[in-house]
């Protein structure tokens, strides 16, 4: 391994001074995902430059691709490993000799430490996961759910999970923190959102904030578009005033655009978990911060976290099936399995009237839809 890295080093050296980007690699490290080398630029030369010389870098390393990046007073060239290694959510968890309440375990940063994410932080207060399929956002997705559970008794913390797509919480169905089954369904997901909107508010006017609700989203974007508008204004409403009131958004989305959820994101999302993404413009919406180059992570848990601008690379952390199954045992023998009432405000006529008021409205949309076009 020493002579393959050295052997990469005088690559790169060599790949940039023959492009007059002329660096030195003075060091680095081996993480399970990527191999980061240490740059020092030669006088004069300019970041943008180096930055514009990673696609050659990548060709002469044999790597699928190169990101140079700056963090703080260091230049950094992060090549992905050929055979990349998972970081294990149970063993992290094994690592720590304390996990803070409200707080998810997200995996390991650069150095290799311990990533970890307080919800109730003003910096985070709601989370967006964007990334394509293949990024691992739905695996990091559960491993924060799975990683507050083990931490945080039902009592103090709970959770609504949506899952448009029907599959990507399935393991998670008997977890005890679960005020309600697994919502598939869109209509179902618009009146449990109005209802946690009228929990808010509740909670508002009493000067509460406990226990804290966690409302996780598996696909932000096919949510909104089934939806629609009215699905939009109670997810704003949620993310803008949510926090005070021990509510937080952790969304997730495969389509990271202007246009599906450029509206949403600008409401309240501070911090952002960003996999590879299609294009530059795609990994500006996603990290609201130009010139990530998130379209080059390297998929399969490689993500950017962004919170105030500042960035963080880290690997996801990855809990298998079985271990899911576990630790969702565990936590049903540890905690008697209860759901909060209070969140049974409408209802269920209330809800059959939403459910033809959605209905007729989906059906129009569906009617326009088909139309062929002009």
């Amino acid at each position: 391994m020493r002579k393959l890295l050295e052997y990469q080093a005088d690559q790169i050296e060599a790949v940039l001074t023959s492009h007059k980007a002329p660096v030195r690699v003075t060091g680095g490290s081996v993480l399970p995902q990527l191999v980061q080398f240490d740059l020092v630029p030669g006088r004069g030369v300019s970041v943008r430059k180096v930055q514009r010389c990673s696609e050659e870098v990548a060709l002469a390393l044999g790597a699928s691709s190169a990101r140079v990046t700056r963090q703080g007073g260091n230049l950094l060239l992060q090549v992905p490993r050929s055979l990349p290694r998972p970081v294990h959510l149970l063993n992290l968890q094994s690592r720590l000799t304390r996990v803070p309440p409200d707080t998810a375990i997200l995996g390991i940063d650069e150095t290799g430490s311990p990533l970890l994410l307080r919800l109730p932080s003003p910096e985070v207060s709601h989370v967006l996961i964007a990334g394509t399929t293949g990024s691992g956002k739905t695996v990091l997705v559960r491993s924060m759910v799975l990683s507050l559970a083990m931490n945080n008794p039902p009592r103090s913390l709970q959770m609504v999970l949506l899952d448009p797509k029907g599959h990507g919480f399935d393991a998670l169905r008997g977890l005890p923190h679960l005020l309600r089954p697994v919502v598939t369904n869109a209509t179902e997901a618009l009146v449990l959102l109005a209802d946690l909107v009228q929990e808010m508010e509740r909670r508002d006017r009493a000067g509460i904030g406990r226990p804290r609700i966690v409302v996780v989203i598996d696909e932000l974007a096919d949510l909104a578009l089934v939806g629609g508008k009215a699905m939009e204004r109670f997810l704003t409403r949620l993310v803008q005033r949510g926090r005070e009131a021990g509510i937080h958004l952790v969304a997730s989305t495969q389509k990271p655009t202007a246009a599906v959820v450029g509206s949403l994101v600008k409401a309240n999302f501070p911090a952002r978990l960003v996999g590879a993404v299609v294009s530059p413009e795609d990994a500006k919406v996603a990290t609201g911060v130009a010139g990530t180059h998130a379209e080059q992570l390297g998929g399969r848990g490689d993500f950017l976290l962004v919170v105030r601008g500042e960035m963080i690379r880290l690997q996801a952390a990855y809990a298998s099936t079985k271990e899911i199954a576990r630790t969702v045992n565990r936590s049903v023998s540890e905690f008697p399995h209860r759901r909060s009432a209070s969140l049974s405000r409408f209802s269920q006529k209330k809800v059959v009237q939403w459910a033809e008021t959605l209905r007729s409205g989906m059906m129009r949309q569906m009617e326009l839809w088909k139309q062929p076009f002009a």
